[in-house]
């Protein structure tokens, strides 16, 4: 990395801390109190961050300056592997067999390995990078990564910020114009006093929990380039979109993302007086659209346990009009059609079939999350399986996740709440 890339993610990553900073204290202001005990402790925290940062700054404008000095420029100085986002290997398969190679220690060392830093551990190594292990390649860690957001991936589907710390504050305001607090506006009387309000805001604090999958592989699986190919990115990103997927919908917060459902804003639809069980009735659908947070209903999908289908296909109105219609847009529709104009994403995350849940409809915008800059990381271990004859591969991702709003909005003239969660009661 040059000195001067080096210099920009510096500054760029203090710049992120102090707008982290400035938003806690705002908000106090905003409020007109101090800050709270956790705020100013998370205050303290981003402004340690913020001094080591700005150290390391320091320390790269003298380095800057004495190249500058000396003659050396070392703005214009190029790692060409670096460029190679493979390190100069063909396939995964390729770069696992290089790391079985080099847990020998007759063996020579293959020049493309990067060395990662050990972790703490009940002995050292000095002879080999062993007790660390070896990074992969950028460009099959992104292959993972890639793979574990396709498909019935919700994270996109979120309003989603990569992160450079381990935690971000976002303010909010959950006063509706209809409501008795925040911002409101009066009818004015000629000459008389105006009626002043204030913003009610509130903030939410999220931070980064670690998501990992740990995979030991044997050295005949290692030696079968092509069985490792295809078979460990998808196994790693199915594993990594399945709890993700989880925790966006059911997380409990307690080391993990607080999921839609476990939340305060979720709407449970009652079923219809009489209603069989195993059966899904025109009602049922038209009357979670009615539950569905105004401005929401073009962003929201429908998540559906595969034993409902049979009976979401046969619905239709009172006249004949059928809810369902076939996928007529090709690739880029839900291969199981729309439901009253929104996508069926069928789902193993639904509950079963007449059970609370096994109907959704979310819109998943109103789920704010973060991610770690750079995605799912990487790396391998030579020496934990050593006994073993087997490497292992290690795969983290780190995310968290909570709804926007604590609760159902209540209408201005409406008797029914509202909320961007809805579930279809049990029948």
């Amino acid at each position: 990395m040059s000195t001067s890339k080096k210099l920009r993610e510096l500054q760029a990553k203090k710049a992120g801390l102090v707008t982290t900073a400035r938003a806690l204290t705002t908000l106090a202001e905003t409020e007109n109190r101090d800050l709270t005990a956790e705020e100013a402790a998370q205050f303290d925290t981003i402004s340690a961050q913020i001094a080591g940062v700005g150290a390391s700054i320091d320390r790269e404008n003298l380095l800057i300056a004495e190249e500058k000095a000396s003659g050396i420029v070392a703005e214009h100085i190029v790692d060409r592997a670096a460029l190679d986002e493979k390190a100069g290997f063909k396939s995964f398969g390729e770069f696992a067999r290089a790391v079985q190679r080099a847990s020998d220690r007759n063996a020579h060392l293959d020049s493309r390995l990067s060395i990662e830093a050990a972790a703490p551990s009940t002995y050292g190594n000095e002879a080999s990078g062993a007790d660390g292990g070896f990074l992969i390649p950028p460009e099959f860690s992104k292959q993972i990564f890639t793979l574990s957001l396709t498909d019935d991936a919700l994270l996109p589907l979120t309003d989603n910020t990569d992160i450079s710390g381990n935690s971000m504050v976002f303010p909010k305001d959950e006063t509706t114009p209809w409501g008795t607090d925040g911002v409101r506006a009066y009818w004015q009387a000629e000459a008389a006093a105006a009626t002043a309000t204030k913003p009610k805001l509130g903030t939410s604090i999220l931070r980064l929990h670690k998501l990992m999958a740990l995979v030991p592989l044997t050295e005949e699986l290692v030696s079968d380039t092509n069985a490792l190919d295809s078979y460990l990115p998808g196994k790693v990103s199915d594993s990594i979109r399945w709890k993700t997927n989880e925790s966006l919908l059911f997380g409990n917060g307690n080391g993990q993302p607080q999921g839609a459902f476990n939340s305060g804003a979720v709407v449970v639809q009652a079923k219809e007086t009489s209603q069989a069980a195993n059966t899904v009735a025109l009602e049922n659908i038209t009357r979670m659209v009615a539950r569905l947070i105004p401005g929401g209903f073009s962003r929201a999908v429908w998540m559906i346990t595969p034993d409902a289908l049979p009976s979401v296909w046969g619905l239709t109105t009172a006249n004949g009009f059928p809810l369902w219609m076939a996928n007529n847009q090709g690739a880029q529709g839900s291969p199981y059609g729309t439901l009253l104009g929104r996508p069926i994403m069928v789902s193993q995350h639904a509950a079963a079939f007449s059970a609370q849940g096994d109907i959704s409809l979310v819109d998943m915008s109103y789920i704010r999350s973060i991610t770690k800059a750079g995605g799912v990381q990487t790396a391998t271990s030579l020496h934990l399986y050593f006994d073993a004859d087997a490497v292992a591969f290690r795969a983290t991702f780190r995310v968290d996740a909570q709804s926007k709003i604590a609760a159902p909005v209540s209408q201005a003239k409406g008797s029914n709440t509202l909320s961007p969660f809805i579930q279809l009661a049990a029948r």
